[in-house]
């Protein structure tokens, strides 16, 4: 019984165990960080979108960085097609991973709102309709953005992961283009391009979609442009505003809008 005892322990526990004692140094972003988009349809201006970490909250015994995204269509462009849509990503402080995810969208008359708990020591992902087996370290479509920022990325290479959606495991590919200098309303930034690909349809709009972010050279690889291809046109979201945070877990205020990084 006790060989059967370590049998089980080495082919299911420890694995398990494992799978989540990731330890990320993260420089990249803290509490208090709030970044403010511009998003155009094309050459139209539609709305804004805002990234914002809002705090520390424990989920499962664990501290993770509560994420809020949220996207609203101005006056004019709601009159054509209103949105109002609100993301939350809970984000394991030390894995960046996430917890919990929340989904919730109002788009013209469609409504629907998700939740997936994620069970990252037993790899799964659990919903309203059904448990999924997930690879581990999987991430959420908010939460993948904060990990990659976190990576140290080099030109010409590519960086690999995870994401479940809907009922879907999506392989991502990350692949870090060219360094380039960009101009948008909150400044002037010495930039990586990376590349999002996926093989997936659903999650970048249709089939083999891309997009491509403008993260800042630096230790933060803050975003600070973001373009994505649609059936008609082209969507992009342009940072205007923004707020850095704080890795003390303390929040910070004020902003620092039109300083550009070097």
């Amino acid at each position: 019984m006790r060989v059967l005892t370590w049998l089980f322990l080495i082919l299911f526990i420890l694995p398990l165990s494992g799978a989540v004692a990731r330890k990320l140094d993260n420089h990249a972003f803290g509490v208090g960080e709030k970044l403010r988009f511009a998003l155009r349809y094309g050459p139209i201006r539609a709305g804004t979108g805002v990234m914002q970490v809002k705090g520390i909250e424990i989920v499962d015994g664990r501290p993770t960085y509560h994420v809020v995204s949220t996207t609203r269509t101005n006056e004019i462009f709601s009159l054509f097609f209103k949105v109002r849509d609100r993301i939350e990503s809970f984000i394991d402080v030390e894995g960046i991973f996430p917890r919990r995810f929340e989904k919730y969208i109002r788009e013209g008359k469609y409504r629907s709102r998700t939740t997936v708990f994620y069970d990252q020591e037993n790899g799964l992902a659990l919903t309203s309709d059904d448990t999924t087996r997930v690879p581990p370290y999987v991430q959420d479509f908010i939460s993948s953005l904060y990990f990659i920022r976190t990576q140290n990325l080099k030109v010409g290479e590519s960086i690999f992961l995870d994401i479940f959606q809907g009922d879907k495991i999506y392989p991502l590919e990350v692949k870090i283009l060219r360094r380039e200098r960009v101009k948008v309303d909150a400044g002037t930034f010495d930039c990586l391009v990376v590349e999002l690909v996926t093989k997936g349809t659903g999650l970048f709009f249709k089939k083999g979609g891309t997009l491509v972010v403008w993260l800042t050279d630096d230790e933060r690889k803050m975003p600070v442009l973001m373009k994505s291809k649609v059936k008609i046109g082209s969507i992009s979201a342009e940072l205007v505003r923004y707020s850095l945070g704080s890795f003390d877990h303390q929040k910070t205020t004020g902003n620092t809008k039109g300083q550009g990084s070097s």
